[in-house]
């Protein structure tokens, strides 16, 4: 394949970490037989955030996509299993409920599965929505399976993501695109030149070195440096709906057989999280410093963590919103030099991979077409207000009151679009669909159900079944699923067996 005579030529991406070595890993793999060059510009001056360590199943598509083997990618990343989330005390404490991944039950003569449940919750039943969700039955037995030996069970639909090394993966993807071609180069960028039309033309380093390019990538996190730093870009600050701006994370040895699923904690001032690795368990707390202190956030931090402490707990502000444009002139940002969503739906990579797609699909000239930009702009932005109004959800439907923080929160003021999902949910136990969601129906039942938000009624075509055989069938259908699980082996096990890590160097 050879570039035309306005096709971009070379590609320079600031910044490693996942979401540089990402991009670097899906340019190089794709422009790996042609004329293109991509090169990664890697400062050891700057250290990887990584304030979360879990991922949704989009991981194992990308690394998929590229051709990486999948227990290769385990072992050398230390990961474990991720059914979903297990969320305590949002809704108030000593509450609990699970967000899983997948698909909930099967329709039922043709009728949707949560109106059938919704159904048999207004005549009496009490059976949890999520005893016919396999991931969330998993993880409640603390089982994983060989997904190839789930065809044909009520395991079929089951889906899970990893928890993560942040630092592995990003070395893991870096050996990945230096394999496919792609150049690195160790220096701290010093200066950005544009030319006359305000696009960029090439990186100053520290030390002398000149980075030309026709196309750049910000990967340089908060500062964004590029997006921000060159061009100007703006920030779009959406404290004013989701206000936790900091967060404390350290990490512990493990000390139990490490769970399929993470863990959320509603705390005093926002939540914690625990997420089990192979050789460690990650740990932080993210909070608001408007009603909680630094120290106290290590404090609560400290008193809520298992095993012993490794390293010292790191305080990282930040504050959550979006560029406003994420590609601006020759230049796109990823990953936290794009925009900042708290950790609480591990959908950091996801943006990253998502804006990657979006981009090959709206790939540019070296001339970089505005109505190009202007549409793929458009577009993230929508999957990062799809994504806030979701995190929005979790905080703003909560019914507690022991402390400042949550009494803001349950009297938030909220966006539009989130107002007009819940009100029409509540009337018909119905979703307003997007386009290319990333939390299908499943996730807002299990959030919704969780906070204990159940709608009128439910659809009333459905009185026209027999109930009884109704009943029966989703009677029938949590009993198989339970007893297919209870055949499956342990988590620990399963690792042991099938994808076991090597001891960390």
């Amino acid at each position: 394949m050879k570039p035309t005579k306005d096709a971009i030529k070379k590609f320079v991406i600031v910044g490693g970490g996942t979401a540089g070595w990402l991009a670097a890993a899906t340019l190089g793999n794709i422009f790996r037989h042609s004329e293109v060059t991509v090169e990664l510009v890697e400062s050891e001056d700057v250290g990887i955030i990584g304030v979360g360590e879990a991922s949704l199943p989009s991981l194992l598509k990308i690394i998929e996509d590229l051709g990486i083997d999948q227990v290769d990618f385990i072992q050398k990343t230390q990961a474990t299993f991720k059914w979903g989330i297990q969320f305590k005390d949002w809704y108030n404490k000593g509450s609990s409920f699970f967000h899983p991944f997948g698909k909930l039950g099967q329709t039922i003569d043709g009728h949707n599965f949560y109106q059938c449940w919704l159904k048999s919750k207004h005549e009496g039943d009490q059976t949890p929505l999520m005893a016919h969700s396999p991931e969330t039955v998993l993880s409640e037995h603390n089982r994983f399976f060989l997904p190839f030996n789930a065809m044909n069970t009520p395991l079929a639909s089951a889906n899970y993501g990893l928890h993560i090394d942040a630092v592995l993966v990003g070395r893991y993807l870096r050996d990945f695109a230096k394999q496919a071609g792609v150049k690195r180069v160790i220096g701290h960028v010093e200066a950005v030149t544009k030319n006359e039309a305000d696009f960029i033309s090439k990186l100053i380093l520290k030390d002398g070195q000149e980075v030309a390019g026709d196309f750049f990538i910000d990967c340089t996190g908060f500062q964004g440096l590029l997006i921000e730093g060159a061009l100007q870009t703006g920030y779009d600050d959406w404290s004013q709906y989701l206000p936790c701006n900091r967060a404390v994370t350290v990490q512990t040895e493990n000390i139990d057989e490490p769970t399929p699923y993470t863990v959320s904690t509603a705390r005093e001032a926002g939540w914690t999280w625990c997420i089990p690795l192979q050789h460690r368990t990650g740990n932080g707390y993210v909070f608001c410093d408007k009603y909680c202190s630094d120290e106290q956030a290590i404090a609560t931090l400290l008193n809520s963590v298992k095993g012993e402490i490794i390293g010292t707990p790191r305080v990282i502000p930040f504050v959550t919103g979006i560029r406003n444009k994420a590609w601006h002139k020759n230049c796109l940002a990823l990953g936290l030099a794009q925009g900042f969503l708290e950790p609480l739906e591990s959908t950091a990579i996801h943006l990253v991979s998502k804006t990657l797609a979006l981009f090959i699909r709206n790939f540019p000239e070296k001339d970089c077409n505005s109505v190009l930009i202007n549409e793929f702009n458009r577009r993230v932005r929508t999957d990062y207000e799809e994504i806030r109004d979701f995190i929005i959800l979790h905080y703003c439907t909560t019914e507690r009151e022991d402390s400042e923080f949550w009494r803001w929160c349950k009297n938030m003021d909220i966006p539009k679009t989130l107002q007009d999902k819940l009100e029409y949910f509540k009337v018909s136990g119905e979703l307003i669909p997007g386009v290319e969601e990333l939390f299908q129906p499943t996730s807002w039942y299990a959030i919704l159900t969780g906070m204990n938000i159940i709608p009128q009624s439910y659809n009333t075509t459905i009185d026209a079944l027999d109930y009884q055989k109704l009943q029966l069938s989703l009677h029938k259908g949590k009993e198989a699923l339970l007893t297919v699980v209870k055949q499956q082996p342990s988590h620990g096990d399963f690792i042991s067996k099938y994808c076991p890590a090597a001891k960390p160097q």
